[in-house]
């Protein structure tokens, strides 16, 4: 078993040829708020929000932050409240 791990390994570091930047290994995002227990979410906190927008006041999308389905929603409604009472614009010029 340790022959095939070592096989592998030498076939990895000597072949420089195979690498392909088209398919390298992508990291997974790691949800922001999953990840920091302290974090709270606050749609008062604007700050805290722009992270969570682009520059023309859209909502950025889970494959873009990172979030967890759950926290991705919580993020959708904390803009949308921020928004409502002025904390963050609905669109930018």
């Amino acid at each position: 078993m340790s022959d095939k791990k070592q096989k592998r390994n030498n076939r990895n570091m000597n072949n420089d040829d195979d690498f392909n930047p088209k398919f390298r290994k992508i990291r997974k995002k790691v949800c922001p708020l999953c990840a920091d227990k302290n974090l709270v979410l606050d749609y008062k906190n604007a700050d805290q929000l722009k992270k969570f927008i682009n520059d023309k006041g859209k909502i950025l999308p889970r494959r873009a932050t990172g979030a967890c389905a759950k926290h991705q929603r919580d993020i959708t409604l904390a803009v949308k409240r921020a928004r409502q009472i002025a904390v963050l614009p609905f669109t930018q010029e």
